[in-house]
């Protein structure tokens, strides 16, 4: 059992609090994103399961163990960092083998666990090469086998991903996934990528100022984000958001008004009205807008519009007939649009 446990996690860096009490439970043989901005506190939760940081209040447990106070080297787990760490003076076999000799593995039972891992990874061919020999997709496979190999029930993910180029990550997510599938092992990811999250996570923890924002499976954050942060962080365009207030059955704002027959009994109330690009459309006699700018990305059009004086982003038929200062209507899917607080940004219940 590889099933972890955060309880109310505190680290302090001087005067910053980088976790403000963070529990967590993850599952035997999870796959965890910790999703969040830059200085969110996603790496520094990482490195306390690791052990590379100690927490200045609460508890980490692995499996049966509490392990808050033990060395990395106690704790059974394995970890890929942001840099590859690769040694230059090392072929990849002896890459991918180094923690196998550091804790004295007989050097039959290394080569085999060398192949296995070269052979998970597609590095077989790769095997005599030394890193500057290597492309950063493959560096990147070294250090996610070397990781591998250990065999601990725990793998840890550090942003592996942020140094390769677009095509090379769509490739390495894919890759990942399917490793996952096959070793089964409990996994914390760490990223700034809500794709990556998105793609490849069983469930998300979206973090923000050291602590956790919300919580779920991909596409249940995705359609019910808690809090106007959630929305704006998780979506590639992030979630619409006009403010305004219920009045006559309606919602109206800054130059705008919108006949929404939701929420209902709150006459008068700052809210917050979240949608998707997705899921407005254009045309069908709605809300006024004008066009500003309209972008074809191939398989879709990203219309940015001007609805009173917010901007939105609608997804449209790439052939979609609009042009810029164009007078054009909106239509939202009310089934679809998530209502939050003006002041406190976080969501309504549904």
């Amino acid at each position: 059992m590889a099933a972890i446990g955060i309880d109310k996690a505190t680290k302090i860096f001087g005067r910053t609090a980088a976790l403000k009490g963070v529990s967590l439970d993850i599952r035997d043989g999870e796959f965890m994103v910790l999703l969040g901005p830059s200085g969110c506190g996603k790496t520094t939760l990482l490195r306390c399961v690791a052990g590379l940081e100690q927490v200045d209040a609460g508890r980490v447990r692995i499996g049966d163990r509490d392990v808050t106070d033990l060395a990395p080297r106690d704790r059974n787990i394995a970890m890929v960092f942001q840099s590859y760490a690769v040694f230059p003076h090392m072929t990849v076999a002896g890459n991918i083998g180094f923690g196998l000799r550091m804790r004295r593995v007989p050097r039959p039972d290394i080569q085999q666990r060398v192949r296995q891992g070269a052979e998970l990874l597609g590095l077989v061919s790769f095997l005599d090469r030394y890193p500057a020999q290597l492309s950063g997709g493959q560096r990147q496979r070294v250090a996610v086998a070397r990781a591998l190999v250990m065999d601990a029930p725990v793998l840890l993910m550090d942003e592996p991903l942020s140094n390769l180029d677009a095509l090379l990550r769509l490739q390495a997510r894919a890759d990942l996934k399917r490793l996952h599938k096959e070793v089964k092992r409990t996994t914390i990811y760490v990223t700034h990528d809500q794709v990556e999250a998105m793609s490849m996570g069983d469930r998300i923890a979206v973090m923000r100022d050291g602590a956790i924002e919300q919580i779920g499976a991909p596409m249940e954050i995705y359609d019910n984000p808690a809090s106007q942060f959630v929305g704006g962080f998780i979506g590639s365009p992030p979630m619409n958001f006009l403010r305004g207030a219920v009045r006559d059955g309606g919602f109206a704002g800054d130059g705008f008004s919108v006949p929404l027959s939701r929420p209902r009994g709150e006459q008068g109330r700052e809210l917050l009205l979240g949608v998707r690009a997705e899921h407005i459309v254009i045309g069908g006699g709605g809300i006024p807008a004008k066009v500003l700018v309209v972008e074809p990305l191939g398989s879709h059009a990203l219309v940015t519009a001007v609805v009173g004086k917010t901007a939105v982003k609608v997804q449209a038929p790439v052939d979609v007939a609009v042009k810029p200062d164009q007078a054009i209507s909106l239509r939202f899917d009310e089934s679809r649009v998530r209502w939050m607080d003006a002041g406190s940004g976080t969501a309504l219940p549904n």
